[in-house]
C-alpha cells in the first residue's frame, strides 16, 4: 500500500514551500501572496530507505525500487472556507483518500510574508484549519444521515451505524474531531469511517515551519505547535522548508552533510515519512531476487497472507507459506544462498506475523 499524504494549513505558511522541499521538485507555485495554489498539487516521491539500498549491493538486481508516498497540496483554507471563503474547501476532497494530513504552521516572523492576521499566532491558526475540517465532516455527515434515515427503515441491521453517525453528529457539533470517538473499534464506527473518509479521523503530523535561526532551538511559536500536538496526540515535525527547498539540487548525500552540519540527523521528507509511517502503524518488508530488490509496505501485526497479497490478490488467495529472513540476517550473511546454507531462512505459515525488515519469498497455487 501506497502512503498518501495531504498538506493543509493557512494561505501563506509556506504548505507550497514545504510540498516542494518534500518532493524535491519545484512543482508546486510558491508565492507571496494567498492561495498561490489555486489546484491541487500532486507529486509521488520514494521512502528513503538505506536497507533497500544495502540489499541491492548485495543483489546487484537489474532494478530497485523503492515504497512510494504521494503528497497532495491544497489551496490554503481561510476562516469560513466551509461557507465558500476562499479556495481550500473545493479540493478538501482530493485529501479525503490519503491516510494521514500534515498540517503546516507558521512558526516565523517575517514582515516580507504576508499573514492572513497581523502575526503568526499558532493556536489561533491551528484552530482554523481544525474547525473548518470539523465543519467539511459534519457537511458530509448531515448528508449521509438523511440517507441512513431513510435505508434503515428497510434494513434495520443498519441501526447501529445510524447511531454511530447521529453521536458523531453531535460531537463534531461540540468542536470534537472524529479521531475522538469513545469506541473506535466498534464495527458500526469502522464501517462509516470506512465509507466516508473522515478528514478528522485522519492520522496528524504537525508541521512547524521555521527560519533557519530557530532550526535548533525552538522559539515561542514552535513551543505552542508542541504543546498542541502533545495535547492531540498527535506527531509533530519542525522543519525549514524553504531552507529545505533551496537543497532541492543537492545531491542526498551533499544535503545530509550539511544538515549534519547544523546538528540536524533527517532531511523533512525523512521525518514526515517516519513520522506518518509510525503514526499510521505501517512497516516495511523486502523482496530481492535478479531482477528487482523491492521495498513493500504492510500494516503493523500483518500476516504472511496479507504481505503476501500486497503484491498481487493471487499471492493471498493461493498462499502456501513464506520463507523468511530477518533483514539483519540476511546482510550479515551476504546472500539468500548463504542464509539457507546456514539454515536461518526460516518457513512460515498463514498465522506468521511479518516483521519490519523481512525479506521474503512467497509460495503460492491458484
Amino acid at each position: 500500500m501506497a502512503l498518501g499524504i495531504g498538506i493543509v494549513g493557512l494561505p501563506n505558511v509556506g504548505k507550497s514551500t514545504t510540498f516542494n522541499a518534500l518532493t524535491k521538485e519545484q512543482n508546486a507555485e510558491a508565492a507571496n501572496y494567498p492561495f498561490c495554489t489555486i489546484e491541487p498539487n500532486k507529486a509521488i516521491v520514494t521512502v528513503p530507505d538505506p536497507r533497500v539500498d544495502k540489499l541491492a549491493a548485495l543483489v546487484k538486481p537489474e532494478k530497485t525500487i523503492y515504497a512510494t508516498v504521494e503528497f497532495i497540496d491544497i489551496a490554503g483554507l481561510v476562516k469560513g472556507a466551509s461557507h465558500g471563503e476562499g479556495l481550500g474547501n473545493q479540493f478538501l476532497a482530493n485529501i479525503r483518500e490519503t491516510a494521514a494530513i500534515v498540517h503546516v504552521v507558521r512558526c516565523f516572523d517575517d514582515d516580507n510574508v504576508v499573514h492572513v492576521s497581523a502575526k503568526p499566532d499558532p493556536r489561533s491558526d491551528i484552530e482554523v484549519i481544525n474547525t473548518e475540517l470539523m465543519i467539511a465532516d459534519l457537511q458530509q455527515l448531515e448528508r449521509k444521515l438523511e440517507k441512513l434515515a431513510r435505508e434503515v427503515k428497510g434494513d434495520k441491521r443498519l441501526t447501529p451505524v445510524l447511531e454511530v453517525a447521529l453521536a458523531l453528529k453531535a460531537q463534531l457539533e461540540r468542536g470534537i474531531p472524529v479521531a475522538a470517538y469513545p469506541d473506535p473499534e466498534s464495527d458500526a464506527f469502522r464501517a462509516l469511517v470506512k465509507e466516508m473518509r473522515f478528514l478528522t479521523s485522519k492520522k496528524v503530523i504537525y508541521v512547524a515551519n521555521v527560519d533557519e535561526d530557530h532550526l535548533i532551538e525552538d522559539n515561542e511559536y514552535v513551543q505552542v505547535v508542541r504543546q498542541i500536538a502533545a495535547e492531540h496526540n498527535a506527531e509533530f515535525v519542525k522543519l525549514c522548508a524553504k531552507l529545505e527547498q533551496d537543497m532541492a539540487g543537492l545531491s542526498d548525500e551533499e544535503r545530509h552533510e550539511f544538515l549534519e552540519s547544523m546538528n540536524i540527523h533527517e532531511t523533512g521528507l525523512e521525518q514526515v515519512i517516519h513520522k506518518g509511517y509510525h503514526a499510521l502503524g505501517l512497516i516495511s518488508f523486502f523482496t530481492t531476487n535478479a531482477k528487482e530488490v523491492r521495498a513493500w509496505t504492510v500494516r503493523h501485526g500483518a500476516k504472511a497472507p496479507e504481505a503476501a497479497g500486497v503484491i498481487h490478490t493471487d499471492f493471498e488467495r493461493g498462499f502456501i507459506r513464506a520463507e523468511v529472513i530477518p533483514f539483519e540476517t540476511y546482510i550479515r550473511l551476504g546472500s539468500e544462498a548463504a542464509a539457507k546454507a546456514a539454515g536461518e531462512m526460516r518457513v512460515e505459515g498463514r498465522e506468521y506475523v511479518v516483521h519490519d525488515g523481512d525479506v521474503m519469498h512467497f509460495r503460492f497455487n491458484v
